[in-house]
Protein backbone atom coordinates (compact mmCIF):
# COMPACT_ATOMS: atom_id res chain seq x y z
CA UNK A 1 0.00 0.00 0.00
CA UNK A 2 1.24 3.31 -1.40
CA UNK A 3 1.26 5.78 1.39
CA UNK A 4 1.10 9.49 0.33
CA UNK A 5 3.77 11.34 2.16
CA UNK A 6 5.31 14.97 2.80
CA UNK A 7 8.66 15.85 4.02
CA UNK A 8 9.48 19.01 5.75
CA UNK A 9 13.17 19.52 6.23
CA UNK A 10 13.95 22.67 8.66
CA UNK A 11 17.08 24.16 8.24
CA UNK A 12 18.83 28.21 8.64
CA UNK A 13 21.56 26.40 7.06
CA UNK A 14 20.76 23.99 4.52
CA UNK A 15 19.15 24.21 1.30
CA UNK A 16 16.99 21.76 -1.09
CA UNK A 17 20.07 21.05 -2.80
CA UNK A 18 21.62 20.82 -0.32
CA UNK A 19 19.81 18.35 2.20
CA UNK A 20 21.46 14.96 2.75
CA UNK A 21 18.97 13.95 5.28
CA UNK A 22 15.97 14.80 3.22
CA UNK A 23 17.47 13.65 0.17
CA UNK A 24 17.78 9.94 2.58
CA UNK A 25 13.99 9.83 3.65
CA UNK A 26 12.98 10.96 0.02
CA UNK A 27 14.87 8.09 -1.26
CA UNK A 28 14.02 5.64 1.58
CA UNK A 29 10.35 6.20 1.46
CA UNK A 30 10.33 5.66 -2.65
CA UNK A 31 12.37 2.62 -2.31
CA UNK A 32 9.80 1.83 0.06
CA UNK A 33 6.64 2.27 -2.40
CA UNK A 34 5.56 5.06 -1.31
CA UNK A 35 4.86 8.53 -2.96
CA UNK A 36 6.13 11.53 -2.58
CA UNK A 37 3.69 14.03 -2.14
CA UNK A 38 5.15 17.37 -1.19
CA UNK A 39 8.96 17.99 -0.02
CA UNK A 40 9.72 21.70 1.47
CA UNK A 41 12.33 23.70 3.41
CA UNK A 42 11.93 26.13 5.92
CA UNK A 43 13.89 28.20 8.38
CA UNK A 44 14.21 27.25 12.07
CA UNK A 45 10.88 29.54 12.63
CA UNK A 46 8.01 28.29 14.64
CA UNK A 47 5.81 29.94 12.95
CA UNK A 48 7.16 29.38 9.33
CA UNK A 49 6.88 25.10 10.54
CA UNK A 50 3.46 25.55 11.72
CA UNK A 51 2.23 27.38 8.56
CA UNK A 52 3.79 23.98 5.76
CA UNK A 53 2.79 21.64 8.82
CA UNK A 54 -0.87 23.14 9.09
CA UNK A 55 -1.24 23.17 5.26
CA UNK A 56 -0.53 19.41 5.18
CA UNK A 57 -2.30 18.35 7.51
CA UNK A 58 -5.52 19.75 6.30
CA UNK A 59 -4.78 18.03 2.50
CA UNK A 60 -6.83 15.04 2.44
CA UNK A 61 -4.47 13.82 0.05
CA UNK A 62 -1.64 13.79 2.46
CA UNK A 63 -1.38 10.78 5.08
CA UNK A 64 2.22 11.02 6.69
CA UNK A 65 4.34 14.11 6.97
CA UNK A 66 8.08 13.74 8.44
CA UNK A 67 10.00 16.37 9.34
CA UNK A 68 14.00 16.86 10.26
CA UNK A 69 15.58 19.21 12.45
CA UNK A 70 15.02 21.62 14.56
CA UNK A 71 14.81 19.69 17.39
CA UNK A 72 17.59 20.22 19.75
CA UNK A 73 17.96 22.39 22.70
CA UNK A 74 19.24 26.15 21.06
CA UNK A 75 17.28 28.65 20.91
CA UNK A 76 16.54 28.18 16.89
CA UNK A 77 15.25 25.14 17.62
CA UNK A 78 11.38 25.15 17.98
CA UNK A 79 10.12 22.02 15.98
CA UNK A 80 8.69 20.36 18.61
CA UNK A 81 7.04 23.40 19.88
CA UNK A 82 5.56 23.84 16.38
CA UNK A 83 4.31 20.74 15.86
CA UNK A 84 3.12 20.08 19.62
CA UNK A 85 0.13 22.11 19.55
CA UNK A 86 -1.02 20.93 16.16
CA UNK A 87 -1.40 17.14 17.49
CA UNK A 88 -4.93 15.13 18.12
CA UNK A 89 -2.83 12.80 19.75
CA UNK A 90 0.86 11.63 20.78
CA UNK A 91 2.50 8.03 19.86
CA UNK A 92 4.69 8.65 23.01
CA UNK A 93 6.48 5.84 22.33
CA UNK A 94 8.30 6.63 19.13
CA UNK A 95 9.93 9.01 21.13
CA UNK A 96 11.36 7.01 23.81
CA UNK A 97 12.16 3.89 21.61
CA UNK A 98 13.95 6.40 18.73
CA UNK A 99 15.96 7.45 21.72
CA UNK A 100 16.79 3.80 23.37
CA UNK A 101 17.79 3.16 19.55
CA UNK A 102 19.74 6.05 19.19
CA UNK A 103 21.48 5.48 22.73
CA UNK A 104 22.99 2.59 20.65
CA UNK A 105 25.24 5.21 18.25
CA UNK A 106 25.45 8.50 20.48
CA UNK A 107 24.89 7.87 23.79
CA UNK A 108 23.84 10.04 26.30
CA UNK A 109 23.42 12.47 23.99
CA UNK A 110 20.26 11.00 22.81
CA UNK A 111 18.69 12.99 25.71
CA UNK A 112 18.90 15.99 23.70
CA UNK A 113 16.73 14.32 21.10
CA UNK A 114 13.28 16.11 21.70
CA UNK A 115 11.91 14.25 18.85
CA UNK A 116 8.17 13.49 18.52
CA UNK A 117 5.53 11.68 16.64
CA UNK A 118 1.51 12.01 16.74
CA UNK A 119 -1.84 12.29 14.68
CA UNK A 120 -3.44 15.24 13.43
CA UNK A 121 -6.40 15.08 11.22
CA UNK A 122 -5.88 11.61 10.42
CA UNK A 123 -2.52 12.38 9.77
CA UNK A 124 0.46 10.71 11.35
CA UNK A 125 3.25 13.07 11.68
CA UNK A 126 7.02 12.31 12.76
CA UNK A 127 9.22 14.84 14.02
CA UNK A 128 12.98 14.03 13.71
CA UNK A 129 16.52 15.16 14.49
CA UNK A 130 18.11 16.80 11.10
CA UNK A 131 21.36 14.44 10.99
CA UNK A 132 21.21 11.87 8.61
CA UNK A 133 22.25 9.34 10.88
CA UNK A 134 18.83 10.24 13.11
CA UNK A 135 16.69 10.00 10.04
CA UNK A 136 18.27 6.61 9.09
CA UNK A 137 17.48 5.45 12.38
CA UNK A 138 14.02 6.58 12.73
CA UNK A 139 13.09 5.26 9.11
CA UNK A 140 14.94 1.76 9.36
CA UNK A 141 14.07 0.41 12.84
CA UNK A 142 10.51 2.34 13.38
CA UNK A 143 8.71 4.31 10.85
CA UNK A 144 8.92 1.97 7.57
CA UNK A 145 7.92 -1.02 9.51
CA UNK A 146 4.84 0.29 10.76
CA UNK A 147 3.94 2.32 7.17
CA UNK A 148 3.91 -1.22 6.35
CA UNK A 149 0.61 -2.84 6.38
CA UNK A 150 2.15 -6.60 6.81
CA UNK A 151 4.18 -5.79 10.17
CA UNK A 152 2.65 -7.81 12.75
CA UNK A 153 1.35 -7.62 15.03
CA UNK A 154 0.16 -4.31 14.46
CA UNK A 155 0.88 -1.24 12.55
CA UNK A 156 -0.24 2.38 11.91
CA UNK A 157 -1.15 1.56 8.25
CA UNK A 158 -4.75 -0.40 9.23
CA UNK A 159 -5.40 2.46 11.91
CA UNK A 160 -5.87 4.58 9.09
CA UNK A 161 -9.30 4.40 8.37
CA UNK A 162 -10.33 4.52 12.06
CA UNK A 163 -8.64 8.15 12.89
CA UNK A 164 -11.17 9.84 12.75
CA UNK A 165 -14.02 8.09 14.35
CA UNK A 166 -15.73 10.27 17.17
CA UNK A 167 -17.00 7.94 20.04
Amino acid sequence: MALAIALLTVSDSRSLADDPSGDALQDALQHAGHELKHRSLVRDDRYAIRAVISQWIADPAVQVIISSGGTGLTGRDGTPEAVAPLLDKTIDGFGELFRVLSFETIGTSTLQSRCLAGVANGTFLFVLPGSLDAVTTAWERLIAAQLDPSTRPCNLVQLMPRLQEQP
